[in-house]
């Protein structure tokens, strides 16, 4: 008897030895949404060290819009190479393409300078661009297969959400269709992952299409999930919000080579004690162009809010060109918040760092109504900021996103006259994605749109914007 119970716990222990031989852990970090914040990139690196001490096979990802916020960095020899050069000395392993990395067209010149991948599956191959991307691309992790494909935001015109110039002769797909495509990677991986820059409710969508995906490591809306987001159909979402405050720490348990569960924990960047020194050092470097700290005016009180910063771009707009009334796009004005005191070149290119052009046009009050019909698509994340005008928007009860109706009117309140016409002024960007726009109607400015504001910055000496506001939702 005493033999056989010794003989069953040596069973036992022989089992529970070959069981836990069959689990295995992946761990991802991720982020999402840079945007060229370097602020924080110490507190990453420091976080990724202390991570690899835990697990080597580490697998650090992006979703996407490592670029476009920060001058320091969009305005490099090599426009947005720091991002890049911080990210290898991280060790990333991959990164979606965002629709801002397209910007400023620099992506062919910054790809062979990265050493990780850039994984984009609903981009067709155009080898004269230069642009070379994988669709998919399989990891291993101590044995372990780890599939990565990777989709980027495609918009109702058939490109990404940058300045149609920058993704000239280049073709995007589906992201739906595409990711249909790629479930024979399932079958040959442990594990499958969807590196993705559409959107959290569209990777939703892809939870719901896509069951066989065990993680999509989400971006662009800029969406911060926590660690209480409920599994999709199976699937684990994550996201945070932009500028690199947030990162997501993923754990992935196999058991038999298949993923049996999953969980994701989100570290504050800002409150992380530890920097690393090597890229704490690069930051500083990176930022020591004394040319960014000259002060251009004084604002006397806080910007509290994007409507504010838009406002007093729009001025800027109106001042530089002598035009009737200023339109900049929604997010075309990317500093939300500025405090009292110095603002200087690097705040004025943080504003609008997108290297837009001014254009002009004259159109009638009925056409400009028409204008701005289609170009907000009827929606309060398009409605743009306004100078020279003031606007009354009518919201859908159902649906407080959806606009029903507008009503324009001058600075004193008075309806704009529909037959009169008037000088406007935008960018090259609202103009070029603005379907009632033809060529003709527009005739495009030898000016910066940020040149018009430094220079408005410089004239003025003073500036107070708090509690301007020219666009009312009811």
């Amino acid at each position: 008897m005493r033999f056989l119970r010794k003989t069953i716990i040596l069973l036992v222990l022989v089992l529970a030895s070959a069981t836990h031989a069959q689990r295995n852990v992946i761990h991802i970090l991720s982020t999402n949404d840079m945007h060229s914040s370097m602020d924080y990139f110490p507190q990453l690196a420091a976080l990724a060290d202390s991570l690899r001490d835990i697990d080597p096979g580490l697998l650090i990802l992006s979703a996407g819009d490592n670029r476009t916020g920060n001058p320091l960095n969009d305005l490099f020899e090599i426009p947005a190479y720091p991002m890049v050069a911080l990210m290898n000395q991280v060790g990333f392993a991959a990164s979606a393409l965002g629709n801002h990395e397209f910007d400023i067209a620099s992506l062919p010149r910054l790809i062979p300078l990265s050493n990780f991948s850039y994984i984009c599956a609903n981009i067709v191959p155009d080898y004269t661009s230069g642009i070379r991307t994988v669709p998919c691309k399989v990891f291993d992790v101590r044995g372990t297969k780890v599939g990565i494909i990777g989709v980027v935001q495609v918009n109702k015109w058939g490109r990404p959400d940058t300045h149609p110039d920058n993704v000239q002769g280049l073709k995007f797909l589906d992201p739906t269709e595409t990711v249909s495509r790629y479930e024979w990677l399932s079958r040959e991986c442990n594990a499958t992952i969807l590196l993705s820059h559409i959107g959290y409710d569209a990777d939703v969508q892809m939870a719901e299409h896509f069951p066989w995906l065990d993680l999509i490591v989400g971006g662009h809306t800029h969406k911060q999930l926590t660690s209480s987001e409920p599994l999709h159909n199976g699937v684990l979402i994550t996201q945070n919000k932009n500028k690199l405050t947030t990162a997501t720490y993923i754990t992935l348990t196999l058991d038999s080579g298949k993923v049996v569960s999953k969980q994701a924990e989100y570290f504050d960047l800002k409150t992380y004690p530890r920097r690393n020194i090597i890229v704490d050092q690069m930051v500083k470097a990176f930022k020591g162009n004394p040319a960014f700290s000259r002060v251009l005016a004084v604002a006397d009180k806080p910007f509290d809010n994007i409507n504010e910063v838009g406002a007093m771009v729009c001025d800027a707009f109106l001042e530089g060109t002598g035009a009737d009334i200023a339109i900049e796009n929604r997010r075309g004005v990317r500093l939300e918040h500025l405090p009292a005191g110095d603002i200087t070149v690097l705040n004025a290119l943080a504003i609008d760092p997108f290297g837009n052009q001014a254009v002009e046009m004259t159109m009638t009050g009925d056409q400009l109504y028409q204008m701005l019909t289609a170009y907000s698509r009827m929606d309060i994340f398009h409605f743009p900021h306004l100078g020279g005008l003031l606007a009354e928007v009518k919201l859908d009860k159902a649906d407080s996103t959806v606009i029903q109706s507008f009503k324009l009117m001058t600075p004193d309140g008075k309806p704009i006259e529909k037959k009169r016409k008037y000088r406007i002024v935008t960018n090259t960007y609202v103009s070029s994605t603005c379907t009632v726009l033809s060529p003709d109607d527009i005739n495009v400015l030898n000016a910066q749109t940020s040149d018009l504001i430094m220079h408005f910055l410089e004239h003025k000496g003073h500036v107070d914007y708090n509690g301007v506001k020219r666009v009312w939702f009811k």
